[in-house]
């Protein structure tokens, strides 16, 4: 029986990888569940990233839904994403304020500058301690927010055409509906 054990401990640790790798097939990793959906965003007051003598809090977006998009210049997926941002996203109606993740602000600006700036807003969140409190993962991250301030949606990963259809617009609609 004890010449037995190390054959079963291998065959236990070759059953839990092989329980990992279809685990990781069938589910999208970008689909982590926040515990922030349908709870208030959290506060923050964060200095615009070009004016650091202004901030915007979460109690200045109340009163209209908003995208919030954590981005950064060293971040690739954000270079990926970007153009969308620029036309689909924008053309969802909806203000787009960008939040600076960890960057640089003259980083930040260059990139903005290179890239194009889709924001109505970019706030810095230069020690990521406010990105802390969204549950921020890393960039890019997209969060929907309703008018009250409630998280009603969230993207980790980079935005996609497919993502805009199968995720983005149901979640607008859903949002139409609930609005008075």
């Amino acid at each position: 029986m004890s010449r037995l054990l190390p054959l079963f401990g291998f065959l236990v640790l070759v059953g839990l990888f092989g329980f990992g790798i279809w685990w990781n097939t069938q589910h999208d990793q970008h689909e982590i569940v926040s515990p922030l959906i349908d709870k208030p965003a959290p506060a923050f007051a964060l200095p615009v990233l070009d004016d650091a003598g202004r901030t915007v809090s979460k109690a200045s977006l109340l009163g209209k839904p908003y995208f919030l998009n954590v981005f950064a210049s060293w971040c690739i997926e954000c270079v990926h994403e970007h153009p969308l941002l620029m036309t689909e996203v924008k053309q969802l109606g909806l203000p787009l304020v960008g939040f600076n993740y960890k960057d640089d602000p003259q980083a930040a600006t260059a990139w903005l500058a290179e890239h194009g700036n889709p924001f109505d807003v970019i706030v810095a969140d230069r020690e990521g301690r406010s990105a802390i409190d969204f549950g921020v993962y890393a960039a890019p991250e997209t969060f929907l927010v309703d008018a009250k301030g409630v998280i009603r949606y969230k993207r980790i990963g980079p935005i996609t055409p497919e993502v805009i259809d199968r995720e983005i617009r149901p979640a607008l609609a859903a949002l139409a509906k609930e609005a008075p």
